[in-house]
């Protein structure tokens, strides 16, 4: 906590003839800096919701509006409890203690599942569950494998350029990549699917052209703005509800797997609990 957020706190505390042995190093005894009739606000239940830079100003603001806030609540809590009939405090006592069991469990399911659960996932895998599940896996965007270039027109030798990009020598290639510090945008790896629209967002004067512009092969294409040369080469191209191709969703197939593993192992926990309950007969059924 920062100087001046304690500085208040002494304050507080002195306002509410709280008093502290200097002589040492801790407090005497801890006072509360609020209270609502038999309930109590503790410096230590606010310390971390107050910004460690904050000034003395800020600080001193921001306490108060903690304090006003939990006085609120504190009140409404009293004032709700005071006018429930019992059926309703009883209906959300349960509710509240469902809650706090759903919470332990879960969260003693997760502690099972990081300890116990196998995440690795071979390509065999993967590749059996894609094809078990192909039909499934229909894109909603479209994708295109592509190659672009941007320059703008000051570059010189732009024809080298030009013919470079054209050409499908991997010699040809090189020679791009090597210049790529002279180009807005580049990209020559025509082998992997990229989302259309994230293509659009890389050379938007494509955006002027309708979708189907780019949603064809093509060896190539040029436009031209002030800001230079758009060059674009389609490799292959998949539209909304194709097939998505398994290399495009492996990321997607990974979370199926690991989820199918994870109801799988909390099954094979649970049975393991109650048969194990039986056994030691803890668990009786009449």
């Amino acid at each position: 906590m920062n100087k001046r957020l304690a500085y208040f706190f002494l304050l507080v505390a002195f306002s509410s003839c709280q008093f502290f042995d200097f002589g040492k190093k801790e407090v005497v005894q801890e006072k509360p800096i609020a209270s609502v009739n038999n309930n109590y606000l503790y410096r230590k239940d606010i310390e971390s919701l107050v910004p460690k830079n904050s000034s003395k100003n800020d600080s001193i603001l921001i306490v108060k509006s903690i304090i006003n806030n939990w006085a609120i609540k504190e009140l409404l809590k009293q004032k709700a409890e005071e006018n429930l009939t019992n059926e309703e405090n009883l209906t959300y006592t349960k509710l509240v203690q469902d809650y706090k069991v759903s919470l332990l469990v879960n969260g003693y399911k997760e502690r099972l599942i990081q300890q116990q659960l196998d995440t690795v996932i071979s390509e065999d895998e993967i590749e059996d569950y894609y094809n078990l599940n192909k039909s499934n896996f229909r894109l909603n965007e479209e994708l295109i494998k592509i190659k672009y270039l941007h320059f703008g027109k000051d570059l010189l030798d732009q024809k080298e350029i030009i013919k470079h990009f054209k050409s499908d020598n991997y010699e040809d290639l090189i020679a791009l990549e090597n210049q790529q510090i002279n180009f807005k945008e580049i990209n020559l790896n025509d082998s992997i699917w990229i989302k259309l629209e994230d293509v659009l967002l890389k050379i938007p004067k494509f955006k002027e052209e309708p979708k189907e512009y780019l949603l064809k092969k093509s060896k190539y294409l040029q436009k031209e703005d002030s800001l230079g040369l758009y060059l674009v080469a389609v490799k292959d191209v998949l539209k909304r509800n194709d097939i998505a191709p398994i290399n495009y969703i492996t990321p997607t197939i990974k979370q199926l797997i690991l989820h199918k593993r994870k109801l799988e192992l909390i099954r094979d926990i649970e049975k393991t609990l109650i048969n194990d309950a039986i056994q030691n007969k803890n668990f009786k059924e009449y």
